[in-house]
C-alpha cells in the first residue's frame, strides 16, 4: 500500500525530461536524415536529389552555403565593432555571436560533402590542386581559413570550460590579430560568392545578374549579421534564459538598440546601391514582368520595410519592432540567394525543365540545420557563452566612454 504514494525514482524522472516535444521532433528529424545520408552515399546524387546537368547547383548551395554563410556573418560583424571599433559595450553579444558563425561555418562546409559528387576529394583544391585563378578557389580557401579563425576565436570559451587559464590566455592575446584576419577573410569570400555568378550573364535574369554583384552579396551580408545577431539573442533569452548572467541580461537590450541601428543604416545603404544597379544596367524595364514583381518583393518587402522598422524601433526604442525587423530581414536574405541561385536562375528554360528539390534535399537542409541547433544548445548549456566563467570575471576591461558616443543606459554595463 505504501508503495502506491511513492516518489518516482531518478530514473524515470530523467526518462521523462529527456521526452519533451523539442526532443523527440528533433530526434525524428536526425533519424530520417541519417537514413537519407546513408541513400546519398550508396546511391549517389541522382538516388537522392533532382540535379541535373542544366541545374548542378540546387538548395544544398542555395540554403546551405550561400544562405548559410551570409547568415554566420554575425561572428565578423560583431567581433569587429566590440575589436575593432572599440564598442566594448556590445562585449557581451561576441561570444554567443562567434559561436553561431563557427557552428554555421562548420555546417556549410558539412553540407558541402553532400553536394559534391566525390565528397572525398573536398580538401584536394587547397591542398593538391589548387586553381588560384577560380573565384571558387578563393572562396573554399578563404572558407577553411575563416573557419580555423573562428575555431580559434571560440576556444577561450572551451578553455574556461576546461579550467585550462594558460591556454585561455594565449588565446585571448590573439584576439585582435584574429579578428582582424577575420573580417579580412569574411570581406573576400562574402563578396566572391556574388562574384561566382558572374560568369553566367546568359543563365541568371537580368534584374539580378550585375557587375555589382560581389558588392551587394558583401553589403548584405553586414545586414544579416547584425539581424541574426538580434534573432539568435531573442530566441537564447526565451530558452536560454536560465543560462544568461546579470552582465549578459543588462546589456541585452542594448546590444539590440546598438544593432538595429547599424541595421538600418546599412540597409539604406543596400537600398540605394541596388537602386543605383539598376540604373546602370538600365534593366527598369523588367521590372514590369512577373520576375520584376519578385524582385519589388525583395526590395520593398525585405529591404526598405526592415530598414524603415528598424528606424521607428531605434527611435522609439521598441525591442519589438526591431526583433521583428530581424526576421524580415533574415527571411530577406534567404530570399535573395534564392533568386540569385535558384528561382531566377536559368529563367529562359522551359518550365519542366527548370529544377525543384526532391523532398529528400529539403529534409536533408532540415536536418543539417537541426544538428547546428543541437550542437548551440549543447555548448551554451555547458560552456560560458551568455555567462562569465567565475575564474575569469575581471579578464575584460570595461568600455571607457568616447566623447564621440552617446553614453548608454548604465544598467546596460550590468552594474
Amino acid at each position: 500500500m505504501s508503495g502506491e504514494h511513492a516518489p518516482s525514482t531518478p530514473v524515470a524522472a530523467d526518462k521523462a525530461s529527456l521526452l519533451t516535444p523539442f526532443n523527440i521532433v528533433t530526434g525524428l528529424i536526425v533519424f530520417v536524415g541519417l537514413i537519407l545520408t546513408l541513400l546519398r552515399f550508396t546511391k549517389g546524387l541522382a538516388g537522392v536529389t533532382n540535379l541535373s546537368d542544366n541545374n548542378p547547383w540546387g538548395i544544398w548551395i542555395s540554403f546551405d552555403l550561400l544562405c548559410g554563410v551570409a547568415l554566420a556573418a554575425g561572428g565578423y560583424t560583431t567581433s569587429a565593432a566590440c575589436y575593432v571599433f572599440g564598442l566594448k559595450r556590445y562585449h557581451s553579444a561576441v561570444r554567443p555571436a562567434i559561436l553561431t558563425a563557427f557552428l554555421g561555418y562548420a555546417l556549410v562546409v558539412f553540407a558541402l560533402h553532400y553536394d559534391v559528387g566525390r565528397p572525398w576529394r573536398l580538401p584536394y583544391p587547397i591542398f593538391y590542386s589548387p586553381g588560384p585563378t577560380s573565384v571558387l578557389f578563393e572562396v573554399g580557401l578563404c572558407v577553411f581559413l575563416y573557419l580555423n579563425v573562428l575555431f580559434l576565436e571560440w576556444t577561450p570559451s572551451a578553455l574556461e570550460w576546461l579550467g585550462l587559464k594558460k591556454w585561455r590566455n594565449v588565446m585571448v592575446k590573439m584576439t585582435l590579430a584574429l579578428t582582424i584576419f577575420g573580417v579580412v577573410l569574411s570581406t573576400m569570400h562574402q563578396s566572391s560568392l556574388g562574384a561566382l555568378f558572374l560568369i553566367a550573364p546568359s543563365k541568371l535574369h537580368p534584374l539580378w545578374y550585375s557587375s555589382y554583384l560581389p558588392v551587394f552579396f558583401f553589403i548584405s551580408s553586414i545586414a544579416a549579421g547584425l539581424s541574426m545577431v538580434i534573432f539568435e539573442g531573442t530566441l537564447s533569452h526565451r530558452y536560454l534564459h536560465d543560462k544568461m548572467d546579470e552582465h549578459y541580461l543588462s546589456a541585452h537590450d542594448q546590444v539590440h538598440l546598438g544593432f538595429g541601428r547599424g541595421a538600418a543604416v546599412v540597409l539604406v545603404i543596400y537600398f540605394f546601391l541596388k537602386l543605383v544597379g539598376l540604373a546602370l544596367d538600365n534593366t527598369w524595364h523588367y521590372l514590369l514582368t512577373g520576375y520584376g514583381a519578385m524582385y519589388s518583393l525583395e526590395l520593398l518587402g525585405f529591404v526598405a520595410l526592415p530598414a524603415l522598422l528598424y528606424a521607428v524601433g531605434v527611435r522609439e526604442k521598441n525591442l519589438k519592432i526591431i526583433r521583428w525587423a530581424a526576421v524580415l530581414t533574415v527571411l530577406g536574405i534567404v530570399l535573395n540567394r534564392f533568386n540569385v541561385s535558384w528561382f531566377a536562375f536559368n529563367w529562359q528554360l522551359p518550365a519542366a525543365e527548370r529544377y525543384f528539390p526532391s523532398w529528400m534535399e529539403v529534409a536533408v537542409s532540415i536536418y543539417i540545420v537541426t544538428v547546428g541547433l543541437l550542437l548551440f544548445r549543447f555548448i551554451a548549456t555547458r560552456m560560458p557563452i551568455f555567462h562569465e566563467h567565475p575564474d575569469f570575471k575581471e579578464a575584460e576591461p570595461e568600455e571607457e566612454p568616447h566623447a564621440h558616443e552617446t553614453r548608454p543606459h548604465p544598467q546596460s554595463f550590468g552594474h
